[in-house]
């Protein structure tokens, strides 16, 4: 699969921020470079070693204990949240929703780090992005975070959207 980080950004996270009324430019940056550097933005959406499923390669157990421990705090936002899944295929196979629903693992991934209390409501750097996911994204796949890594990666594939094609 894989997904342009622009096509992310405007079809998927933004809409997502916009929706749930937290978006900020920092935001949309922060969820862009975690699905950058968890994926690199949908090319390896599954991680046999980690167990990392989906866009952010969150796993099976850490998709339960945000539902069981975060969101059932929030009835409003996990009802949003539920909203956004597929009202069959989420009963039969709720973590299947990571790998085949991008608004829905985006809204997951948010939950890591809303529960964080992070603050994205002044400008980001690329830095400042890195130490915040390294911080506060625990996607329980028990990879090491690395700043570096992180930098690395938000500025060559996602400041360098040039490689997109032009139907």
């Amino acid at each position: 699969m894989g997904i342009y980080a622009s096509d992310l950004r405007e079809l998927i996270i933004k809409p997502y921020l916009l929706g749930l009324g937290e978006y900020s430019e920092p935001a949309e940056n922060l969820l862009i470079g975690t699905a950058a550097q968890e994926s690199l933005l949908g090319l390896h959406c599954f991680c046999a070693q980690t167990k990392g499923l989906g866009l952010y390669r969150m796993t099976a157990e850490k998709h339960r204990e945000l539902w069981d421990s975060y969101l059932v705090q929030f009835p409003d936002l996990a009802s949003q949240q539920r909203g956004l899944a597929s009202q069959q295929q989420f009963l039969k196979n709720p973590h299947g929703e990571l790998m085949s629903n991008l608004s829905y693992a985006t809204g997951m991934a948010w939950m890591l780090y809303r529960r964080s209390a992070i603050d994205t409501s002044k400008p980001l750097d690329t830095f400042a992005l890195a130490q915040l996911w390294a911080n506060h994204f625990d996607n329980g796949t028990n990879c090491p975070r690395t700043i570096d890594e992180f930098i690395h990666t938000y500025r060559t594939i996602v400041l360098d959207d040039s490689q997109k094609l032009v139907a």
